[in-house]
């Protein structure tokens, strides 16, 4: 594999440019031409955003299109590069992870060079387009089988400087949620190797289920706050309307404050996301499929806490994740 992966477009152009980030080809598929945008109005932050990490969080490439539209005429400093689909055989296929390899973009940083398709894609991201930034918008949502509020996301970061600039800019975005996440897997997650070189990153995690013109919109609207407060464009934030009201809180989940599932069955949900709940409360049922004398299992709150994101129903194994329960970040 003698090919290195490259831009077929210059960033450092004045003004509004297209072209393609190229990945190699290697012995599982062939080259891939990534489309990107970059709009260069010189001195001022250097902004980078990603949708379509995983394939089927499809909001992510819809607004990062969407920008690409509106952004040349409202941009008035600084650099903002866009990516719409990080992971296009993913989007392509309407999957998670890449068809080609199995793979999860996002548990595979920093790639490889030689790797399969999907390390290839990561490779060639950190070498040609991490380095022209200092803050990444990485945009996804929860996927098609939960319920998850328009939300921003960020996961420890041990730099406490960083720490706080990041939570600033996820606040900044206005949505109702801004979640600090304590999570398995962040070493090798696209955010860990932003943070590593000192940067801000900001995952915005924006609902499940279908994709509606509604969430499209709010969702966009978070994105331009984030612009405003970044001094890139001019405006005024406003906080979108959400279930007909405005709220913006900043919350925080833990490893223990994951419910999963104790056995095979359909899971019935019983509440809705942000709703507050006590130690004891009905989160849903799991109802098992084997027999009709086979009881129902009941889901229930350990804590006093509230639900930031509920599985939507449908059939589930054994240990598979059910709901995220989160509380007010305690900010002393």
């Amino acid at each position: 594999m003698g090919e290195a992966p490259h831009l077929t477009f210059n960033l450092d152009t004045p003004g509004v440019s297209t072209g393609h980030l190229v990945v190699p080809r290697g012995v599982d598929c062939e080259a891939l031409s990534l489309p990107v945008f970059s709009c260069n109005r010189g001195e001022g932050p250097r902004l980078l955003i990603t949708g379509g990490n995983h394939g089927n969080e499809l909001e992510g490439p819809i607004v990062a299109r969407r920008l690409a539209d509106w952004l040349p005429e409202a941009q008035t400093c600084g650099r903002v590069i866009i990516l719409p689909e990080l992971n296009p055989l993913a989007v392509q296929a309407w999957t998670r992870t890449t068809p080609v390899d199995g793979k999860n973009l996002n548990r595979v940083f920093p790639g490889r060079f030689d790797g399969s398709v999907t390390e290839r894609i990561v490779d060639a991201v950190l070498r040609l387009l991490l380095p022209m930034a200092d803050t990444v918008f990485d945009l996804h949502s929860f996927g098609p089988t939960w319920d998850f509020p328009p939300a921003v996301i960020t996961h420890p970061i041990a730099d406490a400087d960083l720490m706080a600039k990041t939570l600033r800019m996820a606040e900044a975005f206005k949505l109702p949620v801004t979640l600090l996440w304590e999570y398995y897997d962040t070493d090798v997650m696209f955010d860990a190797w932003v943070h590593r070189q000192g940067k801000v990153f900001v995952c915005a995690e924006f609902g499940g289920g279908t994709v509606g013109s509604e969430a499209l919109g709010i969702y966009e609207a978070g994105v331009r706050n984030a612009l405003i407060a970044l001094g890139l464009v001019e405006g005024t934030a406003e906080s979108p309307i959400f279930r007909q009201q405005k709220s913006n809180q900043t919350l925080e989940t833990l490893l223990s404050d994951l419910l999963k599932s104790p056995a095979r069955g359909i899971f019935e949900p019983r509440c809705s996301v942000l709703d507050k709940v006590q130690q004891g409360d009905l989160i849903g049922i799991l109802r098992p499929m084997e027999s009709l004398s086979t009881g129902s299992i009941d889901i229930c709150a350990p804590t006093t806490s509230i639900v930031c994101g509920i599985r939507s129903g449908g059939y589930v194994n054994a240990d598979d994740e059910l709901a995220y329960l989160a509380r007010p970040r305690n900010l002393s």
